[in-house]
């Protein structure tokens, strides 16, 4: 898995760097349209999902649970569409699909951190990243009636703090490389 990770650790950056310009799009601009932050969390959720599923995908062969990424893309990937398809969805109702895909992805990256606690040190910055998503989503089930503003808010320093955890790691496995080869992209 290790080895998968940082051979890939490209994969890691660009979901970091995604995540941080969503956050940063909801914060700058809370008062955008529900169309325009829909349009938003849905390149955000396709691009995380893409990249989460491709990296699962090419460590099949070395990772008996690369499913659980790809679940964990495929997520991604469907709530992103499900945003683009039905545009016109209520506010509540993106609002469920963000907390669901936080708590869903939180728990797969808290499983991940878990299962590379023997190979790499710091680990816990994954854990940590899952566990600011489930508590995030949460406290959107529990408050889903708070202010628009307030959500934008909360929705952009979420996503700044998940893109920080990303990066770190994609610059942390990008100095591991430990398949021997180069640590530059490489395609599937």
């Amino acid at each position: 898995m290790l080895a998968t990770m940082s051979k890939n650790w490209w994969l890691f950056l660009i979901r970091g760097i995604a995540s941080i310009i969503f956050g940063l799009l909801a914060l700058l601009m809370p008062g955008l349209t529900l169309f325009v932050l829909l349009a938003f969390f849905a390149a955000y959720a396709i691009i995380d999902g893409a990249a989460t599923a491709f990296a699962s995908f090419q460590s099949r062969d070395t990772d008996s649970r690369w499913v659980w990424g790809l679940l964990e893309g495929g997520i991604g990937i469907l709530a992103g569409i499900a945003v683009l398809l039905w545009p016109n969805i209520a506010a509540i109702t993106l609002l469920i699909v963000i907390a669901v895909w936080a708590v869903l992805t939180g728990i797969l990256q808290i499983a991940a951190a878990i299962r590379l606690r023997k190979e790499i040190d710091n680990e816990f910055w994954l854990g940590l990243s899952g566990v600011i998503s489930i508590i995030f989503g949460v406290y959107i089930f529990l408050f889903p009636g708070a202010g628009a503003v307030t959500l934008a808010w909360l929705i952009g320093i979420y996503a700044i703090m998940f893109g920080i955890f990303f990066v770190a790691l994609a610059l942390r496995l990008r100095g591991m490389n430990t398949s021997g080869q180069s640590n530059q992209p490489t395609a599937a």
